[in-house]
C-alpha cells in the first residue's frame, strides 16, 4: 500500500481489512477488493476498481517474496498496490458497498473513527440478535435512512479554506459568492412578478407576450411595408431580390424562357422542376421583357425549392455550377444556419430556416401570379403540413380562402388560395399544435 497524504511513522501499528466482491461468477467483480486500515486518528480506504484506481496495476505485474528463515526458500504471490486514500466524515459510504456487496476476507474489527461508530461484520456476530434492532448506519449525505446527515461539501470547504491550493481558494471563494439560496430567489421571484402584475395588469402582459410572438416570427418574414398603398408594394421585389441578384439570374433563366413544348413535356415527365414551376411555364407571357422577367422569378423559385429540401450542406455550391456565385451565396448566408460538427463548421437546414424559405417563395409566387397563390401546390412542392403553411401564410397578412386547383393540376384536394390584398389584416402568432379530437 501507499498512503495518499504522507508516509507512516510506525508501520507496526496498523490494522488492515479487505474485502472481495460477492458475486463470484462475474469475470470482472469477481477480482474487485477494498482494503481499509485503521490508525489511532484516522482511517483509510483504498480499492482496485473505479475511476480512481491506479494505473500501475494494469501495465505491470507485482509480486511479493516470503522467505523462510528455517529452510532458506522464498515463496512468491501476486500482489497489487492500492493507493490508501483519508477517509473524513461525511465522505463515501464505503460501509454501505461492504456490506451490500463485499465479504470479509479477513476479520478485523472495523472502528470507524469521526462518524458515528458501526459495527464491523464480526463484531455484529458476536452482539448477536440483541444489537439487530439498532439501526447503525455511516453517517454520510449517499445513506439511506441515515438520521444524522454529514454535510460532505461543506467539511471539504474548511479543508480547501485551511489547506487549499491559491487556485482552490478562488474557486471557493467564488462560489459563495455566486450561491444563493432557492427558497431567497423563489421569494424574489415571486414578489417581482406581483409587482408586475399589479403594475400592468394581466391584460397589458398579455398584450405584451403576443406582441413579442409578432415579433419573433417577423424575424423570418419579408420586410412587410404596412402603410403600402398597392399590394405590389407591401412585400418589395427589391427586398426578395437584389438588383444585382436579378441581373445574375439572366444566363440560367434564359433555358426557361425558351422553351418549347417538348421540353416542358420531357422535363415534367422527368420532375427537373417542381409542379409550381412546370404549370406556370405553360402560361409564359408572348411580350419578350415579362417572359423574360416571369423565367428569372420561376427559376429563383425553383432554386428555393430545392435549396429547402436539403437538410446538411456539404458542398461549397450546393445548387451546382450553373447557379451564380451571388445566388449561392444568398442561399448560404440567409437561408442556412451554422453548426458545428465533428470538429468543422457546417451549414444546417433547420426547421426555422424552412419556415423562413416558405415564407418568401410564398411572397414571390405573389408576385408571379398577381397577389393570388395557390398554397397547396407550394406545400406539396416543398412537403409541409397544411397547417404549417397556413401559419406562414396567416404571419403574411393573406386573406386564405378555399379555392379549385388550376389547370392542369390534380383536383383530388381542396385547394387552400392566399390572397394579398389592403387593408392588411391584423397580424396574429401561429396558433401552434392544434389539439386531436378524441376518439370513441
Amino acid at each position: 500500500v501507499r498512503f495518499a497524504n504522507g508516509k507512516l511513522q510506525r508501520p507496526d501499528s496498523l490494522r488492515f481489512t479487505v474485502y472481495r466482491n460477492r458475486d463470484m461468477a462475474h469475470p470482472r467483480k469477481k477480482h474487485r477488493r477494498i482494503l481499509v486500515s485503521e490508525t489511532e486518528r484516522l482511517c483509510y480506504v483504498g480499492h482496485n476498481f473505479g475511476s480512481e484506481v491506479m494505473k500501475c496495476n494494469s501495465l505491470c505485474r507485482y509480486f511479493v517474496g516470503v522467505l523462510d528463515k528455517d529452510s532458506g526458500q522464498m515463496e512468491v504471490y501476486n500482489a497489487e498496490i492500492f493507493n490508501m486514500q483519508p477517509l473524513l466524515s461525511g465522505g463515501r459510504c464505503w460501509e454501505s458497498q461492504l456490506l451490500c456487496c463485499f465479504v470479509l476476507l479477513i476479520p478485523a474489527l472495523f472502528p470507524w473513527r469521526g462518524a458515528r461508530t458501526i459495527l464491523s461484520l464480526e463484531r455484529a456476530g458476536r452482539e448477536g440478535r440483541a444489537q439487530e434492532s439498532q439501526q447503525w448506519v455511516l453517517c454520510c449525505a449517499g445513506c439511506t435512512g441515515c438520521s444524522e446527515v454529514c454535510l460532505c461539501a461543506v467539511q471539504m470547504d474548511l479543508c480547501i479554506e485551511a489547506f487549499g491550493t491559491s487556485k482552490q481558494k478562488r474557486a471557493l471563494s467564488s462560489r459563495r459568492m455566486n450561491a444563493v439560496g432557492s427558497d431567497i430567489v423563489s421569494t424574489a421571484v415571486t414578489k417581482a412578478a406581483a409587482n408586475v402584475i399589479d403594475a400592468k395588469g394581466v391584460t397589458a402582459l398579455v398584450q405584451d407576450v403576443a406582441q413579442d410572438d409578432v415579433q419573433n416570427i417577423s424575424a423570418f418574414l419579408p420586410p412587410c411595408h404596412e402603410d403600402a398603398d398597392r399590394p405590389e408594394h407591401v412585400y418589395r421585389f427589391e427586398d426578395i431580390l437584389s438588383a444585382a441578384e436579378y441581373e445574375a439570374l439572366r444566363v440560367p433563366a434564359a433555358t426557361l424562357a425558351s422553351i418549347t413544348t417538348e421540353e416542358l413535356a420531357k422535363r415534367a415527365e422527368e420532375r427537373s422542376h417542381c409542379s409550381f414551376v412546370l404549370e406556370e411555364l405553360k402560361f409564359l407571357p408572348t411580350d419578350e421583357k415579362s417572359r423574360d422577367h416571369k423565367a428569372r422569378c420561376l427559376w429563383f423559385l425553383d432554386t428555393l425549392i430545392k435549396f429547402s429540401q436539403m437538410k446538411v450542406i456539404k458542398k461549397k455550391h450546393p445548387m451546382g455550377p450553373e447557379c451564380p456565385h451571388i445566388i449561392s451565396k444568398k442561399l448560404m448566408k440567409n437561408f442556412s444556419s451554422l453548426t458545428y460538427n465533428n470538429g468543422s463548421i457546417q451549414n444546417l437546414i433547420s426547421a426555422s430556416m424552412k419556415a423562413k424559405i416558405t415564407a418568401y417563395v410564398i411572397a414571390l409566387a405573389l408576385h408571379i401570379n398577381n397577389f393570388q397563390t395557390d398554397l397547396t401546390v407550394l406545400q406539396n412542392d416543398m412537403k409541409l403540413q397544411e397547417s404549417r403553411i397556413l401559419d406562414i401564410a396567416k404571419a403574411l397578412r393573406l386573406r386564405v380562402s378555399k379555392g379549385k386547383a388550376g389547370p392542369g393540376l390534380e383536383n383530388d384536394q381542396s385547394h387552400k388560395l392566399g390572397t394579398l390584398s389592403l387593408p392588411l389584416p391584423p397580424q396574429k402568432a401561429p396558433e401552434g399544435q392544434r389539439k386531436r379530437r378524441k376518439m370513441n
